[in-house]
């Protein structure tokens, strides 16, 4: 037997979770090992399902029985034995927090010390009292502006919403935002006994009547005569200002449709007490080299640093003493200066200067957020642990992976073990080890084909990743196409674009390249998706993109479009009763096909009796989740299934229906292949199965919960629920870094489908690093030629091979290579 802390091994025996069958595998310490495989091969089953699940539960075991209970434990894997493993930390690859509170600041802690410095060593006004770092967070009571509590936009009205159409007169209806029927008519009959002509077009009234009409919270009454030749009373009306209107009812309506109505009127823009900050006038009154909190937070990272390395470069000789309004020069400010600039410089190596700290991590890609997170593990100065990192180069450009791994390296080089699950196979050919899952995904994948040195992978045939790590596997053929049409847009400002035109072909695939932060997202989620929706007269799909206004001078070609699609990788569902079934809309083909057999009709069972979420169906226990949560006090709460069903989800009276021998629940828990081949000839039900094969994910089972799918798992599902609907038409699909967390193999699947759409007449947009999509594009707009400030502009367009020649682009060096390897 060998001493573990000497064999430099981690061994796991009989490893079974999720699709794992028994797996032995031994890895090495102190190495990076890359865990390769098709996607739902079963590589993060062992790398964050197996290994860091036993590490944290080992972890777990040493706290005191009462903390552990303060703790989100996991639960114990499916394994027989490991021995050789160090404690692990985690580095997964999630989208923003969905908190508009989390800022790049916050996730790598550098608000901390930046609040500590404003706080200890801070220029204040005369007579002011000293303020704890407290006071300059937007999070807490004691620094949050009073009028956005710390979120620094409120929701108000805007003129150009509430008239927009100010050559309209009041009486004619340019106030939109006022009620409309009896209500607007007496507050017409208001405005006209104040003295206001409502005949007159608004852009000619004056200004102060202009402005008291939409804002002011007078509210004056007046005496409306009545009619002539009307036999009733005269009444007082009392005025309500547009703004007023709008508010009472968002805060006092219970009618939903009064309220959507509202809301049409209502943006959110910068708060106009703190001006965006989200923090208190006393805290904006402390400077530091000049600047304010506010300012250092809005600023790139790169020009943080140059602000505060002359001060962290002081030496402890040269610090003064410090004085009763500032401590700009003290030796506290010398030390957390040097901690800050040594932080930062690490997300400098990665990439990220043009990041800065008041960056909400909602905004952020999930590379980015994941880079943040490497930088604050490195330095952390951890010996002898393992990290444990999901696809650290997905979201990447190939010129900003290179510093990730460098960085990586580092990290190894300080004595940590890397266990990375990689698609990247430049990322592959760097790793010491590779540990290969498969063949397949789901029931065909599950074994270890290889685990040993990189070059021993090569010989390894049933492989999927050795024939694209050796160059075996056939490019996918393409002819590329003619645009058909253009899509103008002139004079587009938002984040880092200033004032760009971009032309955007119509009817060909099209990939929006660039270095992270170059502009991509903005310009096809944001900015391409908005115009576009707007022409097509549909509201904002999320609350947030009403936050910011594209500014587009003139756009044109908007009428070739009666459709948009936009296909990302949020979750298809948030809880475990949506699943792929429900959200494709094949099971409510299954329901109606067992409510059709001649047992349901005896029983005199409709299509409803056969879901699990409705009360007659359903089991009772279990509530149709198949599965009841278990609290272990001390140990962590588990799910157990259901006693009463057994996971089936229904009760026995709805299980006794079947259909060739089976019922409702073995349908749910069968695989995509193997529903295929039951329901052939069940066609609403067939056409989704075979797309959702078609696009790699014929091992997905029927019922399996949104919540376990990955995001590359929904975003092919959007695009297979997309594919099966026979609509004629001309729509433009965006999508954004679709081949993000897919393996090569499955990179190839997902390019044919796109290439499917734009074959039957339709215009696909994608943001895109991996060079294979953009090799087989037919036309590609390159941003840059940075990231940031130094992004923001179109540095190349045209076919693949054109761009691959362009000088000032980044994209171009990676390119080239690869389109003559095609």
């Amino acid at each position: 037997m060998k001493d573990d802390a000497t064999d430099h091994f981690v061994h796991v025996r009989g490893a079974g979770e999720h699709n794992l069958r028994n797996v032995d595998v031994d890895v090495p310490r102190d190495a990076m090992v890359a865990f390769t495989g098709v996607s739902g091969s079963g590589k993060s089953s062992l790398a964050f399902g197996t290994l860091y699940a036993e590490a944290q539960r080992r972890y777990f075991e040493s706290v005191a029985p009462y903390a552990r209970r303060l703790l989100q434990q996991v639960g114990a894997p499916h394994v027989q034995e490991i021995t050789g493993l160090p404690p692990a930390v985690a580095l997964q690859q999630r989208r923003g927090a969905p908190s508009s509170r989390s800022t790049v600041g916050t996730i790598t802690t550098l608000s901390n010390l930046l609040r500590m410095l404003y706080s200890r060593a801070g220029t204040y006004p005369p007579e002011a009292e000293r303020l704890d770092a407290e006071a300059f967070s937007p999070n807490t009571a004691a620094g949050a502006c009073p009028r956005c509590h710390g979120l620094g936009v409120v929701h108000d009205v805007a003129e150009d919403l509430l008239v927009p159409d100010p050559s309209l007169s009041i009486r004619d209806g340019a106030i939109a935002a006022w009620p409309g029927a009896w209500q607007g008519a007496n507050l017409r009959s208001v405005v006209s006994g104040l003295g206001i002509d409502i005949d007159k077009p608004w852009r000619r009234l004056k200004k102060k009547d202009r402005d008291w009409l939409l804002y002011t919270d007078e509210q004056p009454s007046v005496l409306i005569e009545p009619e002539r030749d009307r036999v009733d009373y005269g009444y007082y009306g009392k005025f309500w200002s547009a703004r007023k209107h709008i508010m009472h009812v968002l805060a006092d309506s219970k009618s939903e449709r009064m309220r959507e109505r509202a809301m049409r009127f209502v943006r959110s823009v910068p708060c106009p007490v703190c001006h965006g900050s989200g923090l208190r006038p006393v805290a904006l009154a402390v400077t530091f080299a000049g600047h304010s909190i506010a300012e250092v937070n809005a600023m790139p990272l790169t020009e943080v640093v140059a602000l505060l390395r002359p001060v962290a470069g002081l030496s402890e000789a040269g610090a003064a003493t410090s004085t009763a309004r500032s401590g700009e020069t003290t030796e506290v400010a010398v030390r957390i200066c040097a901690d800050l600039v040594a932080r930062v410089d690490v997300l400098l190596d990665l990439g990220l200067g043009y990041l800065g700290l008041g960056r909400r991590s909602t905004t952020l890609s999930p590379g980015e957020a994941q880079r943040l997170r490497i930088a604050t593990q490195l330095r952390s100065g951890l010996f002898g642990v393992v990290y444990v990192l999901d696809e650290p180069s997905a979201g990447l450009h190939p010129a900003d992976a290179e510093p990730l791994l460098d960085v990586l390296d580092r990290l190894k080089a300080a004595g940590n073990s890397l266990f990375v699950v990689e698609h990247d196979m430049d990322v592959v050919r760097r790793a010491d080890w590779v540990v290969d899952i498969g063949p397949g995904a789901g029931e065909g994948g599950g074994r270890v084909l290889y685990s040993g040195p990189v070059p021993g992978l090569e010989q390894v045939e049933e492989s999927a990743t050795s024939r694209y790590l050796f160059g075996r596997a056939q490019p996918l053929e393409h002819r590329p196409r003619t645009p058909q049409g253009w899509l103008h847009l002139h004079g587009v400002s938002r984040h880092n674009l200033h004032d760009v035109s971009v032309d955007v072909p119509l009817c060909v695939l099209t990939a929006v390249t660039g270095v992270s932060g170059s502009g991509k997202s903005t310009l096809v989620t944001q900015v391409l998706a908005e115009v576009v929706r707007s022409h097509l007269g549909l509201g904002h799909e999320e609350p947030d993109e009403a936050e910011l206004e594209v500014d587009v001078q003139d756009a044109s070609g908007l009428e070739s479009f009666d459709r948009l699609v936009r296909v990302d990788q949020r979750p298809i569902g948030r809880t475990p009763r949506s699943n792929l079934a429900t959200y494709t809309g094949l099971f409510d083909a299954v329901r109606k096909l067992y409510a059709a057999t001649d047992e349901a009709k005896a029983r005199g069972y409709a299509a409803g009796r056969f879901s699990f979420n409705v009360a007659e169906g359903r089991c009772e226990t279990c509530q149709g989740e198949g599965f009841v949560a278990v609290e272990l006090l001390f140990l962590p709460g588990t799910y157990a299934p259901c006693p009463a069903c057994h996971g089936a989800r229904y009760n026995a009276e709805t299980l006794e229906v079947t259909h060739r021998g089976k019922n409702i629940a073995d349908v749910l828990a069968m695989s995509v292949d193997d529903a295929a081949t039951f329901l052939a000839d069940v066609p609403s039900a067939s056409r989704s199965l075979e797309t959702l094969g078609e696009v790699g994910l014929g091992y997905l089972r029927l019922g399996q919960p949104a919540t376990e799918l990955s995001g590359g798992e929904a975003q092919r599902i959007k695009l297979a629920t997309e594919l099966q609907r026979a609509r004629r038409g001309h729509a433009l699909y965006l999508l954004d870094e679709p081949t993000a967390g897919l393996h090569p193999a499955d990179i190839a699947l997902l390019l044919r489908q796109l290439h499917r759409l734009v074959d039957v007449g339709n215009t696909v947009v994608l943001v895109e690093h991996d060079l294979d999509a953009i090799a087989t594009a037919d036309w590609v707009i390159d941003l840059g030629p940075g990231g940031g400030d130094a992004g923001g502009r179109v540095v190349a367009t045209g076919p693949p091979a054109k761009v691959a020649r362009a000088r000032r682009s980044a994209t171009a060096p990676y390119l080239a290579p690869r389109l003559v390897r095609a």
